[in-house]
């Protein structure tokens, strides 16, 4: 374990934020962490795992950040990923009672739902109090094993509150486990510095030239963007499917792709056998700071969503949603997961059932054709992503 962050020794830190994974890995997850460390950074110690660049990103944080490694062979395979959550588990007991010695916190945020037996460990091993926070497809998981069910109900109900991301999240809690302890509803919140913004963004009147220009994409055009991992429940196949619709109503129309990911050839092939090579182009992933130029730079943004039954994997909430909102664009998203606290059908988007090619076209096409619509879904878009509830409520008398 290495600490290489600066902060004031005279401060007294008194709850320890742990996460598996934690900035500057890029995801929702580490996003929501993130964002809760900045709202109390004189009064948290984060405990998370290493990765590439974390030296240089602790020394600039306000908060001291301890790690423990992750050696490079448990990246690759399954028996990799299997043997991972040993070490998590290894690691995350001792240093809990590590950090205890050194900082005597009283209070443990816990950002998953996963370890949730070294939780009952260092719950019983140190004299705290314990939140656990759930996303989704943490509490997906733990549900499926009638076994972990007993257990992991057993922890919730012995912590001092649980944070659920979503109102989807806390649904699927109480129809799933027999809970009496406080639940929280706490929605990702957006950061503009992660944008590279120090102030309050004003709604843009004019696309970047320079992005469409890399991707020979028209000011005229109409430009709909997806951001995020290329996995099958993302949708993206069904947005590509429906553009030669689009473009046979005369719609000049256009499809950025901002992520990478493992059907990345699959939609590849998809585009080339729909003959759509310079409709649809695939960015692959850009860096926060590049990112505010892609959202921008579109006229919508659209991600339909679906709950993956092979994987047992959804959408606990998408804060890419509010990402495109807080750029005052309109959202196309599916109704499923907790997508609907994030989209607000006919506020600050349309929602959709993705498995309805009718509704998706119908929608694209309204959005594409109304721009009075774009703009009026996009202000509104723009005032809920700034809405934020802190998660001092979990203190509060």
């Amino acid at each position: 374990m290495k600490n290489t962050t600066e902060w004031d020794q005279n401060s007294s830190p008194d709850i320890l934020i742990v996460t598996r994974t934690f900035l500057p890995n890029a995801g929702g997850i580490e996003e929501y962490a993130y964002n809760r460390c900045l709202q109390d950074p004189s009064r948290v110690i984060v405990l998370t795992s290493q990765c590439a660049g974390h030296e240089k990103f602790d020394q600039a944080q306000p908060f001291p950040i301890h790690r423990w490694p992750v050696p490079s062979f448990l990246e690759y395979g399954a028996l990799g990923s299997i043997l991972k959550q040993f070490v998590y588990m290894f690691w995350l007991g001792l240093l809990c009672i590590r950090l205890f010695s050194l900082y005597r916190y009283k209070h443990i945020e816990w950002c998953h739902g996963y370890d949730f037996p070294i939780l009952l460990f260092v719950r019983y091993v140190l004299p705290i109090r314990y939140f656990i926070y759930l996303h989704g497809n943490d509490l997906l998981c733990a549900l499926k094993n009638p076994v972990f069910k007993i257990f992991f109900t057993y922890t919730l109900n012995i912590s001092n509150g649980i944070v659920c991301n979503s109102s989807f999240t806390k649904d699927i809690l109480q129809k799933g486990c027999n809970v009496y302890s406080p639940i929280y509803t706490i929605n990702p919140t957006i950061r503009p510095s992660k944008f590279g913004l120090k102030e309050h963004l004003s709604c843009p009147t004019s696309h970047p030239n320079h992005v469409r220009e890399l991707y020979n994409i028209s000011s005229q055009a109409i430009v709909i963007l997806t951001v995020g991992r290329l996995v099958r429940r993302k949708g993206f196949n069904h947005i590509i499917e429906s553009l030669p619709s689009l473009l046979g109503e005369g719609i000049d129309v256009h499809y950025l792709i901002c992520g990478k990911g493992k059907i990345e050839p699959e939609l590849r092939n998809l585009v080339s056998r729909l003959r759509l090579e310079d409709r649809v182009h695939f960015a692959g992933y850009i860096p926060d700071d590049k990112l505010a130029s892609y959202y921008t730079a579109c006229d919508l943004f659209a991600m339909l969503t679906f709950f993956d039954d092979q994987a047992s994997s959804i959408e606990g909430f998408g804060i890419v949603y509010l990402e495109a909102g807080y750029f005052c664009k309109p959202v196309l998203a599916a109704r499923v997961g907790g997508v609907v606290d994030a989209v607000f059908h006919e506020e600050n988007g349309v929602l959709i059932n993705s498995d309805s090619d009718e509704e998706i076209l119908d929608a694209l096409y309204k959005l594409c054709k109304d721009e009075d619509l774009r703009h009026q879904l996009g202000k509104k878009g723009q005032e809920l992503a700034c809405r934020k509830t802190l998660h001092r409520i979990l203190y509060s008398p």
